[in-house]
């Protein structure tokens, strides 16, 4: 398997700089349109000048507003949650409110370094707003979605709920890293077996009745396929109510521009996962 090409996104949808495009320009038009319910640049720590989370809420929220996490992607090297504006469209139209981390990037850190930055996000946001919430993501943010169900919230403090992520929306994830270290990503990423091992959600345990939508694209790589399907195969094997989706017609930078509509199939599926872990 040329791992070089199935993992160069770029390569295999020649028109990506244009959707790329449209996640800039729907972001800053959904910026606009909400900016009245939106609370930006919230830093979750004080670390870097990156760790902040953007808060969106929907038309008149209150403390039962369902709430949803989208964390970016860009292979761990590239992006802030700026780009993925667009998402809380969907999901504040679905009566969810949304926050949107960014995190620091390889290689100024490591990506043991990110997971951990993006659970401090998850910490302040349980501790702010006090309830459990749905937990999605895109490439890398897949990724990161998987990490967070897969973490012992206990371990970092006794006081938070062993179960705070349950429900997950990992979209064009990476879930088996070890394929990375061949590859010229891994410049940045500076992963050896042995951390990649570590760090892959495919060997993780899943919490008790975790609820995931995975996602990927039908027209993305055999690899990203792949890694969805192996995904889906561990977790359920391991008790997770697992659903998988082989959007068709959807490559890797397509398949979230339907989180942008509040009316599309997949908003309303991860407004769902929102609601039932608020229920929680």
């Amino acid at each position: 398997m040329d791992y070089e090409a199935e993992y160069n996104n770029r390569g295999r949808v020649p028109d990506h700089a244009a959707i790329v495009e449209e996640w800039l320009t729907s972001s800053e038009a959904a910026r606009a349109e909400l900016a009245a319910r939106a609370e930006m640049d919230l830093a979750y720590d004080t670390a870097s000048p990156r760790t902040t989370l953007d808060l969106f809420w929907p038309e008149g929220a209150d403390d039962r507003t369902p709430v949803a996490v989208f964390i970016h992607g860009g292979y761990w090297r590239s992006f802030d949650n700026k780009a993925f504006s667009f998402v809380a469209r969907g999901l504040t139209g679905n009566g969810v409110a949304v926050a949107l981390p960014t995190y620091d990037l390889c290689p100024a850190v490591s990506m043991a370094e990110i997971v951990d930055e993006v659970r401090r996000a998850c910490v302040w946001l349980y501790r702010r707003l006090g309830r459990r919430f749905a937990v999605g993501g895109h490439s890398a943010g897949g990724h990161l979605t998987a990490a967070m169900l897969a973490t012992d919230w206990a371990a970092i403090d006794p006081a938070l709920p062993q179960d705070l992520v349950r429900h997950g929306m990992p979209i064009s994830g990476l879930f088996e890293l070890e394929t990375l270290i061949g590859t010229t990503l891994n410049a940045d990423l500076r992963l050896d077996a042995a951390e990649a091992r570590r760090l892959s959600p495919l060997d993780q345990a899943p919490p008790k009745d975790a609820v995931l939508d995975i996602v990927v694209g039908g027209d993305e790589s055999r690899t990203f396929i792949k890694q969805s399907r192996d995904f889906d195969a561990r977790w359920s094997a391991a008790g997770a109510g697992t659903r998988l989706d082989v959007a068709e017609g959807a490559n890797h930078f397509s398949v979230i521009l339907p989180l942008g509509d509040p009316h599309s199939d997949l908003s309303r599926r991860f407004a769902a996962l929102a609601r039932a872990a608020a229920a929680l």
